[in-house]
């Protein structure tokens, strides 16, 4: 049988969940750093949150960076996580929309992993996705799109996992104590995503020109065009920073030192097919989840962090270039404006459009080039381990 994340109906309202009972703020639980491991992050950022039962630890990393690379996770054994998710892209796929085995493809445009283990909830439009372990059942096991197309074969998987001698000991030494149980517990469902989601919390990228402009106190690290538009971007005018304003350039935030996650999801205009603010069909964001119509839209904003390498653009990749994000959707209220609809009605209010001139434009996307952390792109450590 698939397997199939359980949905609850909750409608987000800023840093909180709305339910029918009123406000609930989800509460983070600040998890020690795991033994032995050292996060790869500068002083100036807080340590990732960790779930109590899935501490880090390298050999976890370890299992989890092959099982990323691994096309024996897939049906047909052609697709691995990465094959979505490309180290040079960012962990994107530079695709509108990615095609799983059977050629279909999915309404979403591929989210960036760099920082992941930063963020509350790891999908476009389903807020109850929280966990990396969680959102890893989904390409595997999920037929709607099919992605990897393992359900129904989770034995399959598992027989193949076993049959490696690689992962006789990386298995075991990721889980010493189901090792010393029985092998059915070393090799399970839940070992292959705790390993899994141990290896994304490791995407981490923080190394940008604009980090060591910002906070390394090299004052040449960016170009006076980026600084221009690293101005752009805060102004009022612009309102960038008011979903983009974290150190990680969007407004879902969680880490160990944060008592309750930080969550946005915002409606950009982006469509309004009746007039009334319609999107089309399978893009209706939160309210898929909430079945509410004041959620009709609403999306989980990105990270921007590594914004240059990860077109196309938008939840459903359909702006090709971040000039366009700028120019046709941003600046003229949402681009169903652009497109000779009205804006739509239930757009965020902080979508209201601005005018720019074109040395503006290129003032700004020099400072969004400058989040580009090549180190990070170009880390042996996080990229393929099989031969």
């Amino acid at each position: 049988m698939p397997l199939e994340l359980e949905l609850k109906t909750r409608a987000i309202r800023a840093a909180a969940f709305e339910i029918a009972a009123g406000v609930l703020l989800v509460a983070m639980v600040a998890a020690p750093a795991g033994a032995g491991f050292r996060w790869n992050i500068p002083d100036w950022i807080p340590p990732p949150a960790q779930p109590a039962d899935n501490r880090i630890t390298p050999a976890k990393v370890a299992l989890g960076r092959h099982l990323f690379y691994d096309k024996r996770l897939s049906a047909n054994q052609t697709m691995a996580c990465a094959t979505c998710h490309e180290q040079a892209r960012a962990f994107t796929d530079g695709k509108r929309t990615a095609a799983g085995i059977t050629h279909e493809l999915g309404k979403r445009n591929t989210l960036s992993l760099g920082n992941a283990a930063y963020f509350p909830t790891l999908t476009w439009g389903n807020p109850q996705v929280e966990s990396l372990e969680a959102q890893a059942v989904i390409p595997i096991f999920g037929d709607r799109p099919v992605e990897m197309g393992m359900a129904g074969k989770e034995e399959l998987l598992l027989k193949r996992l076993r049959a490696e001698p690689r992962y006789q000991k990386l298995f075991a030494e990721a889980f010493p104590e189901k090792a010393r149980a029985t092998k059915s517990a070393l090799y399970s469902l839940s070992t292959v995503t705790k390993a899994i989601a141990s290896f994304q919390r490791t995407l981490l990228s923080f190394n940008s020109p604009y980090d060591r402009y910002k906070y390394g106190g090299d004052r040449g690290a960016i170009s006076p065009a980026a600084q221009r538009g690293e101005a752009l971007f805060r102004s009022d005018r612009m309102k960038c920073y008011e979903c983009h304003g974290s150190i990680y350039f969007t407004d879902n935030v969680k880490h160990a030192r944060l008592e309750f996650s930080e969550m946005g999801f915002h409606n950009t205009g982006l469509y309004n097919d009746d007039g009334k603010g319609a999107y089309p069909a399978g893009h209706a964001g939160v309210a898929e989840i909430t079945r509410r119509d004041d959620d009709i839209g609403r999306f989980r904003t990105p990270g921007l962090r590594n914004v240059a390498l990860t077109a196309p653009y938008m939840h459903d990749g359909s702006i090709a270039t971040l000039e366009e994000v700028i120019q046709t959707h941003y600046a003229k209220k949402g681009r169903a404006v652009h497109a000779g609809k009205p804006a739509n009605p239930r757009r965020s209010r902080l979508i209201d459009g601005f005018r720019i001139r074109d040395q503006e434009v290129r003032d700004l996307l020099e400072f969004l080039k400058a989040l580009t952390d090549e180190s990070f792109v170009n880390n042996p450590n996080i990229s393929n381990p099989w031969p």
